[in-house]
């Protein structure tokens, strides 16, 4: 964990000082401390962050209303620290662009463990981007490959590469948001419960939550489905679940 990059963004001292310490013991060797959101956004852009825990009760601009410019400079997982714990504030945390969150009063430990769980499948999409876009730097002239690109004509998923495409046009997608479409790219016409997905693509170390999968569905139909609230790729099968249609059966539910 030498080599990963974390941010954590509280203005409680001794919160920062308990983070911090955990996290040390933990191996995580490269920690940021900031106090503000504003100071977050300048951290951004001037370092490469791995993951930011980001609380939402903070002087100045609030953790919900800085993150979607953090969203802009960085697609680095973001887990949200509230003291709020309404439905409605875990999905307003989750559409401005977060990927997990910690209610307050927190075990430091639970932190450590999500923070874990969101490098688990960020870093290896990071690693995938870097090498193919080395790849198709050295050879240029050779045939755009075919393998780990999914293409449902509208948008196209690129595994290697971590991107998604609509429309032939580069669309920021969120790492989570990016690893639930490729789960559902690689098994497509198959249906999933939710806790399926969230044992698929959040893992089985997280803690299952209906309200996290229904979220980042609707931030997958945002980008890919020219109507998002009419879909007619990631369809919800009433009582059953969802699944992604493959291109020669798109139909809508």
């Amino acid at each position: 964990m030498d080599q990963v990059s974390l941010l954590i963004v509280d203005d409680e001292q001794a919160i920062l000082h308990m983070l911090k310490t955990v996290l040390l013991k933990e191996q995580f060797l490269d920690i940021d401390t900031v106090t503000t959101g504003e100071a977050a956004l300048e951290a951004c852009n001037n370092k490469t962050y791995h993951c930011i825990v980001l609380d939402i009760m903070l002087p100045g601009k609030s953790g919900l209303e800085i993150c979607p410019f953090l969203r802009q400079v960085t697609d680095a997982p973001i887990l949200f620290l509230t003291a709020k714990t309404t439905d409605y504030d875990k999905l307003t945390g989750f559409a401005v662009g977060g990927d997990d969150y910690v209610a307050k009063p927190f075990n430091p430990l639970e932190v450590v463990a999500r923070i874990k769980s969101l490098l688990n499948r960020y870093l290896p999409s990071k690693a995938a981007a870097v090498q193919q876009n080395t790849s198709q730097h050295v050879k240029t002239s050779s045939p755009h490959t075919k393998q780990g690109i999914y293409d449902f004509g509208r948008f196209q998923v690129l595994e290697l590469a971590g991107e998604l495409r609509v429309e032939g046009q580069a669309v920021t997608c969120p790492a989570l948001v990016f690893q639930l479409l490729l789960f559902f790219c690689k098994n497509p016409n198959r249906i999933f419960t939710k806790s399926e997905l969230y044992e698929r693509v959040w893992g089985s170390e997280a803690i299952s939550d209906d309200n996290t999968v229904m979220v980042h569905i609707h931030r997958i139909r945002e980008r890919i489905e020219a109507d998002p609230s009419n879909p007619a790729f990631l369809v919800n099968v009433r009582g059953l679940g969802y699944k992604l249609i493959q291109p020669g059966n798109v139909s809508q539910t």
